[in-house]
């Protein structure tokens, strides 16, 4: 069986993955809506990239519903 790649993505992609701000996002974090960032080197954070994802998906289904047929 072999091992799942996590992958580890920087604010840069983060905040082009989710059309937000660095202080909207932070702030999201602040508020626990949005997933909070593992801690790499003194002075480098990321996320990982499947919880990202999974919280865009998460605001899709919010916005649109679960068979995607609200407008």
């Amino acid at each position: 069986m072999g091992a799942t790649r996590q992958r580890v993505l920087r604010l840069k992609r983060v905040l082009d993955k989710t059309g937000d701000s660095k202080s909207g996002l932070y702030r999201k974090i602040a508020e626990g809506l949005f997933p909070k960032p593992i801690k790499l080197s003194i002075r480098c954070v990321g996320w990982l990239e499947e919880e990202v994802d999974a919280w865009i998906g998460e605001r899709i289904e919010a916005t649109r519903g679960e068979h995607g047929d609200e407008k």
